[in-house]
């Protein structure tokens, strides 16, 4: 009995680490999406343009970090124009209704101590 609550125990621990691994704390570009077309009540057709600005804001994160090399001041420096210019664009697909609701979630997510990329791309300073 010992030996099975052991491989047990050892079983949880193993997925919960491979299941950590897989999924960084940040959503995909496509749960992000999706995320605002619940929020924001978006047609199909925004959903799949914003994940496409979503999937090219993270690569070009991606870059800027690599870039940086663990030096954050120069990420930071570094993100704040893709920010701008991520919200921008998401902002050109949404009515002026939506926009409205968006500037307030990106409002609302500052407020509460959101770090600005991971938490719904919040407006730059």
């Amino acid at each position: 009995m010992r030996n099975f609550l052991l491989a047990c125990f050892l079983l949880v621990g193993i997925t919960t680490v491979s299941n950590a691994q897989n999924h960084p704390g940040t959503n995909s570009p496509a749960e992000k999406a999706k995320e605002l077309q619940k929020q924001l009540k978006l047609n199909n057709e925004q959903t799949i343009k914003i994940e496409k600005i979503y999937e090219e804001s993270s690569r070009k994160f991606d870059k800027i970090k690599t870039d940086a090399h663990g030096d954050n001041a120069k990420m930071l420096t570094a993100i704040k124009p893709l920010r701008t210019t991520t919200i921008a664009k998401i902002k050109a697909v949404l009515t002026t209704k939506q926009t409205v609701k968006y500037e307030q979630l990106l409002k609302e997510s500052k407020n509460t101590g959101g770090s600005g990329w991971g938490d719904g791309w919040s407006a730059p300073n």
